[in-house]
């Protein structure tokens, strides 16, 4: 069944995140989540999957040039670093029980511990 238009699928990554890389040419390195794109079900990581860039002249840059810029990496090739034992881990949601109300957090399936703050 397809998704309609304003239902998004939850992601394990938000931004923020330190994240390790699992496939592709940056296999093995680690990053900050500089941005989530939902829809397209990608990530910005910074510091990953780095290309160069043209740009043109302008008032602020008259010489314009080659510029290295970080590029969008699908979200299925991160995992989200624990913050207890540094090593890339599973992600889960559960609800949270508070004065009068609850909230939904992400876990960490390896230790257990809560991710968000």
């Amino acid at each position: 069944m397809p998704r309609t238009k304003n239902k998004q699928k939850k992601l394990h990554v938000k931004k923020g995140d330190n994240v390790k890389v699992i496939a592709g040419n940056d296999r093995g390195k680690e990053g900050r989540v500089l941005a989530v794109f939902p829809e397209k079900e990608r990530v910005l990581v910074e510091g990953i999957n780095m290309r160069v860039h043209h740009d043109k002249p302008t008032q602020d840059n008259p010489q314009g040039g080659r510029i290295e810029r970080e590029m969008a990496i699908h979200i299925s090739n991160v995992m989200v670093i624990d913050p207890t034992t540094g090593e890339p881990t599973r992600i889960g949601r559960k609800r949270i029980e508070e004065d009068g109300g609850g909230r939904w957090v992400r876990y960490s399936k390896d230790s257990g511990e809560i991710i968000d703050n």
